[in-house]
């Protein structure tokens, strides 16, 4: 890195130092409506001003510039041990090899729950280290930038990274208060140097870079009021570029772009959230998925996720984002069970086999889970529990399932009146095909309450009209669980588990009794092997499953097992359940696949038993790509501004306005771009006598084209009127022969330079904030 041109004192330094603290915590403020709590923004702060502040100390030791970045980082190490190492580093601050294991497991865990939570999102401790991570990283840039480079303007682009990111994940962007700060503390950072570079001006050769070292204070060159215009004028056009940067940066929110609450997203390998799961129907072989041990012969049901959202073609999951203080070491009874039901605790302890899913397999209700590593929270509505920072793979834990006992009583004299909150679970869309309706009008016409019509449609499903098939779906196209597959479905009677549950939903809420569908898994079939006495349970890829939950007020959702040959009906929906005939369902008992050739049919192939993360190979890529867009088009700016420069000059040249001096201007920019001078204060004549010893004009063409470009720039500017315009055409080759013999004297190097950073940009920058740019900057 080259020297710092201007030296500067320790005060100077520690003022320039504290306002680009202050620039990159405001920024990150931010990210304010992305994270809840404001914990997080703490340690942010704490993590910057550590970094930052160490840099300013190394400089005040006179340590070499281009060791300061290096130390600075070490520095960094040293924060995030301290505050994440634990145990495992020496004396709070060494890392160890233990300590980098921890933080590989902490940006792992940090990947995931960027990709499973939605906003505001829960601070968990792989969250918190990733954000440390990143704040660290941009304090080192802007101190870089800042203080080794001393181009302070560029400090804009890191501190633009915090401010832009929330228009990746939500509509709103990141707030005006928020966009108003951040300006205003970039300015106070461009106002902070210009004042520092005025007192550190004329140190002599630039020796002493300490609170000893000589200076000469120059008089003010230009009055307070015009700075204090210069600067309002461009704070009106800073928070003019970032409401326009805010206002046009798109939202991704429904992609799978940094922690998208979109399903698929939110599935990674394990369970597919969606009901249309006809792309997955064979699989060579069962996986294993858990196994568990429950006394009391308990054999529940495991839900996964709850779908309650119809929206004609597909269902799916009410996006919600995620309550810190769910946790599930406490759960809530479940939404509309009064204290007159009966109610049992069972605990069952489950030990996942190869199931990697960030949907926690559990009974439906459950009161507590406990054994849990990672964080896990249970859904307002659901209680379905998922977790935002890892997912089942090794899992081990101990559910506490409530089992309801409701009675036909119970169920048959549930009240009609329904809280408005359900109203979403009664919803469908109005071009229903006439079968629907029709058919759910047959089947509950005698039907004398909710409970009785609910217990028709699950008979009607699950009566020798329909089989249960895996083939006939896809062999006359209407798998999924769509308004028209229900329709189909209808028609032909044959089906999987998707169609009967889907079915019965929609018949439900046809009738108006509120509906969902839950995935998950079947009872499983007990093994040999015994614990203490209880048996264990195997479930595997082809024990899972969807069944339709009903509502009924009172009691609350309600199960039922439409599907013929899978799992077991509950005793209240049994026909004749309560009136003492008896009667049995049509499979009271858990079915077992049969040789039939179910393992290749399966209609849930491929969404357990897979290892990994769920991470597909180009899902860095995915996300990556449009984050590296917008960081590629922040470090282009100034070569936009530069180019719009250019063309603007080159307008004067065809318009005839002042061309002469417009074309000299150009001259003079691109000379400074390419640092070959072009001072503020030289003449036309001295600055083309100081180009004409360059090799470049050595040749006849560019030295003429000079010498043109100098003469009318001298008549056009101290002339008298010359009654004519100038040529604008010979000005326009003469330019572009100037300019490709200053291009042609410089490196390639310097020539990239020259676009991407601009020297005779930032010059006009100093120049509007009231500072004399040096000649030979």
């Amino acid at each position: 890195m080259r020297p710092d041109p201007v030296p500067l004192s320790r005060a100077q330094r520690l003022a320039l130092t504290s306002t680009s603290f202050l620039l990159l915590a405001i920024a990150t403020m931010a990210l304010g409506p992305l994270i809840a709590g404001s914990g997080w923004w703490w340690l942010c702060a704490f993590i910057a001003a550590g970094t930052l502040f160490a840099g300013a100390g190394l400089r005040a030791l006179r340590t070499p510039a281009s060791l300061v970045p290096v130390l600075e980082l070490v520095v960094l190490l040293l924060l995030l041990t301290l505050v994440f190492g634990g145990t495992t580093s020496i004396a709070l601050i060494i890392p160890t090899q233990g300590t980098f294991e921890t933080f590989g497991g902490l940006m792992s865990g940090a990947q995931r729950t960027i990709e499973q939570q939605s906003v505001p999102a829960i601070p968990v401790p792989p969250l918190l280290f990733a954000l440390a991570v990143g704040v660290g990283l941009l304090a080192v840039v802007v101190d870089i930038l800042v203080q080794t480079l001393r181009v302070p303007a560029l400090a804009a682009a890191p501190a633009l990274v915090p401010v832009l990111v929330p228009g990746f994940i939500i509509e709103a962007g990141a707030e005006a208060p928020t966009l108003v700060l951040t300006a205003a503390a970039y300015l106070l950072l461009l106002r902070v140097d210009v004042r520092v570079r005025r007192r550190a001006r004329l140190l002599g050769d630039g020796e002493g870079d300490g609170d000893d070292a000589a200076t000469i204070v120059p008089p003010k060159r230009v009055p307070i009021v015009s700075t204090l215009g210069a600067s309002l004028g461009l704070a009106a056009v800073g928070l003019l570029t970032a409401s326009v940067l805010a206002a046009s940066t798109p939202s991704v929110s429904t992609s799978l772009l940094l922690g998208s609450p979109g399903q698929g997203t939110l599935f990674a390998r394990g369970v597919s959230p969606f009901i249309d799961l006809g792309r997955d129907l064979r699989r060579p072989e069962a996986r294993p998925a858990f196994h568990y041990f429950a006394r009391d012969a308990d054999r529940p049901y495991f839900t996964l996720l709850t779908l309650d959202r119809f929206e004609g073609e597909v269902w799916g999951a009410t996006d919600a984002a995620v309550d810190g203080d769910n946790t599930v070491d406490a759960m809530p009874r479940p939404d509309g069970l009064s204290d007159d039901v009966a109610t049992s605790e069972h605990p069952i302890e489950v030990i996942v086999d190869e199931v990697r899913t960030t949907w926690l397999p559990v009974p439906y209700p459950s009161s507590r889970i406990e054994g849990l590593s990672g964080s896990w929270f249970w859904d307002s509505d659901s209680l379905a529990v998922r977790s935002v920072d890892t997912n089942t793979g090794g899992q081990r834990y101990r559910v506490t399932r409530l089992e309801v006992e409701p009675t036909v009583a119970q169920l048959r004299g549930a009240s009609g009146d329904l809280p408005s909150d359900l109203d979403p679970y009664l919803e469908l869309p109005e071009d229903a095909p006439p079968i629907i309706a029709q058919t759910a009008a047959e089947i509950t016409a005698i039907a004398t309450s909710r409970y009785d019509a609910a217990v028709a449609i699950q008979s009607y499903l699950r009566s020798a009209d329909f089989d249960y098939s895996t083939e006939a779906p896809v062999a006359e196209g209407y798998d999924g669980g769509g308004f028209d597959v229900v329709a189909r479905f209808l028609e032909t009677k044959a089906g999987y588990c998707v169609h009967f549950a889907s079915t019965m939903a929609v018949l439900a809420r046809e009738v108006g009794i509120p509906s969902r569908i839950s995935l998950g898994y079947t009872q499983g079939r007990p093994a040999q092997e015994r614990v203490d006495g209880v048996q264990r349970v195997e479930v595997d890829s082809h024990d899972l499953h969807s069944w339709p939950e009903l509502y009924f007020e009172g009691v609350g959702w309600v199960p039922f097992e439409p599907t013929p040959g899978r799992g077991s009906v509950p005793e209240y929906s049994r026909p004749g359940a309560g009136e003492g005939t008896g009667a049995a369902a049509p499979s009271a008992a858990p079915s077992t696949p049969g040789a039939d050739g179910r393992p290749e049919l399966d209609p849930d192939r491929g969404l357990a038993g897979q290892r990994g993360d769920g991470l597909s190979a180009d899902s860095w890529w995915q996300r990556g790509a449009p984050v590296a867009l917008v960081v590629v088009l922040l470090l282009l700016i100034p070569a936009g501004l530069r180019l719009g420069q250019r063309w603007s000059r080159r307008r004067r040249l065809a318009r005839g306005d002042r061309p002469a001096d417009a074309a000299w201007d150009e001259v003079i920019a691109t000379a400074r771009d390419l640092g070959a001078g072009g001072g503020a204060v030289e003449t036309p004549r001295a600055f083309a006598a100081s180009l004409a010893g360059r090799e470049a004009f050595g040749a006849a063409e560019p030295a003429a084209a000079l010498t043109v470009l100098r003469d009318a720039v001298e008549r056009e500017r101290y002339g008298p009127d010359p009654g004519s315009p100038v040529d604008g055409t010979e000005l326009r080759d003469a330019l572009a022969r100037v300019r490709a013999a200053l291009l042609a004297d410089a490196t390639p190097p310097v020539r990239i330079r020259a676009v991407l950073v601009p020297r005779s940009l930032f010059d006009a920058a100093r120049r509007a904030l009231g500072e004399r740019p040096p000649a030979d900057a």
